[in-house]
């Protein structure tokens, strides 16, 4: 994923909270056996364990493009923690799980908060309002990960638990025990992974190169305009105008290339907390 400086998290702590606030859902992407062919892609909600936060230090880094044990660049902050998890269960038919045993790395992607931003919206000052650029607001998290499949009952029920505690934490279901009904008979008709956390890229793209008149200006149209995630567009923008200020110095110099790209801003944890 693309990230420039201007969209970078500026701390583990943004994206995490980000993802707690909304409903682990995402789309799990594993190469094809056969790579001549595209990747299999599985929409899924997802359990998140953040792991040890102790273990990590400063040598994790989320917001910049260095690798542990490299110098960091200016936002630099400590990452998620070494044993971090993404936990899944899916049908045993899914066809993707012998892609899956394949694998050691997959992606699991989540996006939201995202609106189109129409010409009319971003012209420049002085120019005519169809002579704009077009763009898109987002929040994205992907994960990179080493995938761990579990099919011993014990194993499966411990992660159905841990959904469970995620997503109804009200209660109101039976306890998962892989010797008793209800769900321990169905346990069969499943497979469950553990998804370890080699990496993170965190992007939040809501223009933050351009001025703060310009994003507050924007927020109230999205306000205004009402598609269904619109508003929370417009509270992403508002959010990070007032954590991360006016950040247009970091808009390219005209006649330079706006559309170089730029090293992903991830995480990378230690060798052996994967």
């Amino acid at each position: 994923m693309l990230i420039r400086p201007w969209d970078a998290a500026v701390g583990a702590s943004e994206w995490q909270e980000w993802l707690a606030a909304g409903d682990h859902f995402g789309l799990l992407a594993v190469n094809n056996l056969d790579p001549t062919h595209a990747p299999v892609v599985v929409p899924t909600h997802f359990a998140y364990s953040p792991g040890d936060s102790s273990s990590a230090g400063d040598s994790s880094l989320a917001g910049g493009s260095a690798s542990p044990g490299e110098a960091g660049t200016p936002g630099d902050v400590p990452g998620p923690a070494g044993g971090a998890e993404l936990l899944v269960h899916l049908a045993r038919g899914n066809p993707v799980w012998p892609h899956l045993e394949a694998a050691a790395e997959v992606r699991l992607a989540v996006v939201g908060d995202h609106a189109y931003i129409p010409t009319y919206w971003r012209a420049e000052p002085g120019r005519a309002e169809e002579d704009g650029v077009p763009t898109s607001y987002y929040s994205a998290i992907e994960f990179l990960c080493h995938p761990k499949i579990v099919d011993d009952p014990s194993g499966k029920a411990e992660i159905l638990a841990s959904e469970l505690a995620q997503f109804q934490p009200e209660g109101r279901h039976s306890r998962v025990d892989p010797d008793a009904a209800p769900y321990g008979p169905m346990l069969a008709a499943i497979r469950a992974v553990r998804l370890l956390v080699l990496a993170v890229d965190a992007k939040f793209k809501y223009d933050d190169q351009r001025p703060a008149e310009h994003r507050t200006v924007v927020a109230g149209l999205l306000e205004q305009r009402g598609r269904p995630l619109d508003a929370a567009a417009a509270d992403q923008q508002r959010r990070r105008l007032a954590e991360v200020g006016n950040r247009h110095d970091h808009r390219p110099e005209p006649g330079t290339d706006a559309l170089a790209p730029t090293k992903p801003e991830c995480l990378r944890l230690p060798a052996g907390q994967g």
